[in-house]
């Protein structure tokens, strides 16, 4: 009997997205050979996990979990916005959001290899919903907290998923601030974690609106603004974004006179952490026009 590798199985695992154990018991059972043991398991999965594999997961959920210092928040996702709002599919957020706050997987394919129900792992939960439903459904990611102090989570819908770790007496501050944080979107706690490249971004936007202030103002026969004039409105642009983006410089969206950082001080609280997820963030959707693909079909039959 021909041995039955890693690699094989991760090479047969690929091609069909099926869990790793179905992999290599199919693999067995073809005696080594991959084409066969492919067609092996797409028999077991219907053809449906395989064929939707391929498909962009730009829709989904984001499920959280909290059980006293310890909390998860997990985006699982799926094609389409119909299968997010599936009971099962909903249950393996909320299972993996579990999974990832007792067990704390060192990244995806950790999470994925746990078990999950009735003796399967995680993986091979979400390939039986792929070939029952017969949508590809993928976790994205997921952000683990354990801490002394205290959680609080917010959720918006499912898309927008908040987790907040602060320390304070007051719940209700910690689970205002992580409404908050879904409302406003911040990209950091404070002003000086902003991200470098976000900060180089804004101010390259700042410069091109200042070329183009100066080359307006050339084409009309006006002076141009002097060099450290325009360094300062440059720097300026900088600040006024670093306040827009950062948390602790936002206004309270309960009470716009104040800001976080105000309002955190006024009721001695202080926040350590926070993630944010949005479903899909930075996924390329795939937008299909129909049109188009009819215009195709018929130019197709027509060729026929």
């Amino acid at each position: 009997m021909a041995a039955i590798t890693a690699a094989m199985v991760g090479e047969l695992r690929a091609k069909t997205d099926a869990p790793m154990m179905e992999c290599k018991k199919a693999l067995t059972e073809a005696e080594g050979d991959m084409g066969r043991a492919e067609e092996i398991l797409r028999v077991k999965l219907g053809g449906k996990a395989g064929k939707a594999a391929s498909r962009i997961t730009a829709e989904g959920v984001v499920a959280s979990y909290i059980a006293g210092g310890v909390g998860a928040l997990v985006e699982v996702n799926s094609e389409t916005d119909f299968v997010a709002k599936n009971d099962d599919f909903l249950n393996l957020a909320a299972t993996a959001a579990k999974l990832v706050a007792e067990h704390n997987p060192a990244d995806v394919a950790a999470l994925l290899a746990l078990p999950a129900a009735d003796g399967k792992t995680l993986d091979e939960v979400r390939s039986a919903l792929i070939g029952k439903i017969g949508e590809n459904m993928s976790i994205r990611r997921f952000q683990r907290f354990e801490t002394t102090g205290k959680l609080a989570s917010y959720l918006h819908g499912a898309r927008i998923g908040v987790i907040v770790e602060f320390e304070g007496a007051d719940e209700q501050v910690g689970k205002d601030v992580a409404m908050h944080i879904a409302a406003m979107k911040p990209v950091s706690l404070s002003a000086d974690q902003v991200p470098a490249e976000l900060i180089e971004k804004e101010r390259s936007v700042a410069q091109l609106k200042a070329d183009e202030d100066a080359a307006a103002a050339v084409a009309a026969g006006k002076p141009v603004q002097p060099a450290d004039i325009v360094a300062k409105r440059l720097e300026g642009s900088v600040q006024k974004y670093l306040k827009e983006v950062s948390l602790l410089n936002q206004a309270f969206v309960k009470n716009d006179k104040q800001s976080i950082e105000q309002m955190l001080k006024e009721k001695s609280t202080t926040i350590k952490a926070f993630t944010m997820y949005v479903v899909g963030e930075g996924i390329e959707k795939k937008v299909d026009d129909f049109a188009a693909e009819v215009a195709a079909q018929v130019a197709a039959s027509k060729g026929a």
